[in-house]
């Protein structure tokens, strides 16, 4: 890649002292230059060669060194990339250059400074820059060389998939919920016939033509016509479906006039915010810094929750009251009040009330205006916690004093009065033995860590010896066990036997209270902060926002997501590698063990999505008494929120595939975009088992 360079007019200042027009320059370049300017040894990797300008008022002795010994450590790099370097022309033009250097030399130690020696001189040079940028452009190609083949079917297969579900869009968010995908008329008509042919053509003239090594091309015939046949059918398939939606759709201005006054402020905010997030990745900055991007969403989304809270319980009653009929007027408010109070204290007047739940029924209404406050207040008190990013992660944060030696008794605290927050916040849906395992499951979470060294008994006085705290963690294993083992009984009891709701939303709260556990067990002592707020915001949003503002399946949907990429970066995760938690996966085990340790490691890394997909799946089954298909709608959402990122960001990192920071920014993303996707699958996956069961019973 080339830049016009304002290095170039630094370069030349520092070297000649003079400011000239900038020329165009390979970046590569610098590195060898400013080596040799600053009078220290050539970088082993470097790919650049030495610009002749920086050097020209040398002497010639001392330019022909500089210039060989760019030329030795290029030709020793090619050795280590390419097994036949020899035959490499760059190579070969260097040795003549070296074997005529030699000839130089010899007649400037004879004394010899005629006309003759300058000529062979200046030969020399032109000979040097030539096998330099011979050297210079075959390491590039080595180190640049991208199998575009199998990247470009894989960009295909992922669109496919994609224009696939957002096709489905109206029929799956439809109150039926039935996304039908034809399958048989695509497939066997002559159009997916003919385009296997043409793909099966094309896979032959590329496979025999490369020059260069290509996956896809080194897979067996078979596999490779399966991979072909399948784009060829979802093709067959997309086009189907957007020819039958062109079909009945017929469009028309007062429609679309209609749907677009139907957007409110909040819709607007997730629409234009999801769509920023995703187009933002195409700069390394936002990528480095995308912590920076979720908070500032998840901030404005409070504020919206804000506006749309005071309009609910102010606005719309005072509008009402001006623009409507007195007769009309009256009704209205008798409407309003009803359904904002009268169905919740029906619900309430038949259990007895605890002094908290009674002071809730008293204050519903200023508790739920300052709900969204608070959540924005928790949002801004995770943040010192954990400094993330590129810009500011060299500052000591407030995870860093908690962990430090000097200051362990005040971290004992705080995980003590976490674990009893966990306690208190979880065990409220679940039935008393999965209580009585998340009581002694939370006990032994501390005497993990106090094993370990990270806490102290409130009995202990002085560090004891550190232990690698096995029993412990297994001790907190066997309770996570029994917890999630209990929900799935109760969610097979209620698809077998044919109960009510009752039972799947108990297994399913115990299934994320074994979770919320096992994240406990994981996270680092000071993190349990994060997992207290989390849980926290949840309940305030279930109990205060959502059935108050009664928002969509949909809309609750892309809130979780928003709320799990932001708890993602609150737990001191980031697009680097180096910030993933490897410790986590050997807690419990005292040799390595490769797929505990990859499930382990995966599940605290994503765990701020993935316990707010669970939460969401919880949740969504809770209302499904009210909307049938909620889980079915929070399904396809989630989806559609995953496959967007991973579509673009494909896209992006396969034009940008040259960028100068492509593998230390770009393929950690991708790679960490691409576990989120399989994790998201194995949600989805939840998500559909639940819905299947749902359906059933309901058919019963």
């Amino acid at each position: 890649m080339y830049y016009q360079i304002l290095a170039g007019r630094l370069c030349t200042v520092f070297f000649l002292g003079t400011l000239k027009e900038p020329e165009m320059i390979q970046q590569t370049d610098l590195a060898p230059t400013l080596a040799v300017g600053l009078g220290l040894p050539i970088p082993i990797g470097s790919l650049g060669m030495l610009l002749p300008a920086a050097v020209q008022h040398k002497s010639m002795r001392e330019q022909l060194r500089f210039f060989h010994l760019n030329g030795y450590q290029l030709s020793n790099l090619l050795r280590e990339n390419l097994k036949a370097y020899e035959k490499d022309d760059g190579v070969e033009q260097f040795k003549k250059a070296e074997k005529l250097h030699a000839n130089w030399i010899k007649l400037y130690l004879e004394g010899n400074t005629s006309e003759v020696l300058t000529n062979l001189g200046r030969k020399l040079l032109r000979q040097y820059l030539e096998a330099l940028q011979k050297l210079s452009s075959s390491l590039s190609k080595q180190v640049a060389e991208y199998d575009i083949y199998s990247m470009t079917v894989g960009a295909i297969v992922t669109l496919e998939m994609f224009f696939l579900l957002l096709l489905g869009i109206p029929s799956a968010l439809s109150s039926q919920s039935q996304f039908d995908v034809p399958l048989a008329s695509p497939v066997c008509s002559l159009f997916f016939y003919m385009t296997c042919l043409v793909l099966a053509a094309v896979h032959v003239i590329v496979c025999t033509s490369a020059e260069n090594h290509c996956f896809f091309c080194s897979l067996s015939w078979m596999m490779a016509m399966g991979i072909l046949g399948f784009i060829a059918a979802l093709l067959c398939i997309l086009l189907s479906v957007l020819a039958t939606i062109i079909a009945k759709h017929k469009p028309s201005n007062e429609k679309t006039n209609s749907s677009m006054s139907a957007w409110s402020e909040l819709d607007l905010l997730l629409l234009v915010g999801t769509l920023g997030h995703v187009f933002s990745m195409g700069a390394s900055s936002f990528i480095e810094e995308e912590h920076q991007t979720w908070y500032f969403l998840v901030n404005t989304l409070c504020l919206v929750l804000s506006q749309d809270m005071c309009r609910k319980y102010f606005l719309v009653r005072k509008r009402d009251k001006m623009t409507l009929p007195d007769a009309a007027r009256g009704a209205q408010e008798d409407v309003y009040i009803s359904d904002l109070y009268d169905a919740r204290k029906m619900e309430l007047r038949e259990e007895r009330l605890s002094i908290l739940e009674r002071f809730i029924k008293d204050n519903e209404k200023w508790i739920a205006l300052m709900s969204p406050g608070v959540i924005l207040l928790c949002c801004r008190l995770l943040r010192p916690i954990n400094q993330t990013g590129i810009q500011w992660v060299h500052r000591s944060d407030f995870g860093h004093w908690l962990t430090s030696s000097d200051h362990k008794a005040e971290l004992s605290f705080l995980v003590g009065i976490c674990l009893v927050m966990i306690f208190i916040l979880i065990q409220g849906k679940c039935s008393l033995v999965s209580k009585a395992a998340l009581l002694f499951g939370l006990l032994g979470v501390y005497c993990y860590r106090a094993a370990v060294g990270h806490v102290l008994y409130p009995w202990q006085q002085n560090t004891k010896e550190i232990t690698k705290g096995i029993t412990e963690a297994r001790f907190v294993y066997i309770f996570v066990l029994g917890i999630l083992i209990s929900g799935v009984k109760d969610l097979l009891k209620a698809h077998v036997m044919r109960t009510d709701s009752t039972a799947r939303i108990v297994g399913l709260w115990e299934v994320y209270s074994g979770l919320i556990l096992l994240a406990a067990l994981l996270f680092r002592p000071h993190n349990l902060v994060v997992l207290v707020f989390c849980l926290l915001i949840q309940i305030i949003l279930t109990m205060f926002v959502w059935k108050a503002l009664k928002y969509d399946a949909a809309q609750i949907t892309i809130m979780h997501y928003w709320f799990g990429q932001a708890f993602f970066f609150f737990q001191g995760n980031s697009n680097t590698i180096s910030t993933v938690d490897v410790s986590a996966g050997f807690v419990g085990l005292e040799n390595y063990m490769e797929l505990p340790a990859v499930l382990l490691t995966a599940f605290v890394t994503y765990s701020g999505p993935f316990l707010w997909a669970v939460h969401l799946l919880c949740y969504l089954s809770g209302e499904t008494n009210k909307t049938p298909t909620a889980v079915a709608h929070g399904c396809y959402c989630y989806a559609i929120l995953r496959c967007l990122p991973v579509t673009v960001y494909i896209l992006l990192v396969t034009g940008l595939r040259y960028h100068l920071f492509i593998w230390s920014v770009f393929s950690p993303k991708l790679l960490y975009e691409v576990l989120h996707l399989v994790v998201s699958a194995g949600v989805c996956l939840m998500f559909t088992v639940v819905d299947k069961n749902q359906v059933a019973s309901s058919d019963v």
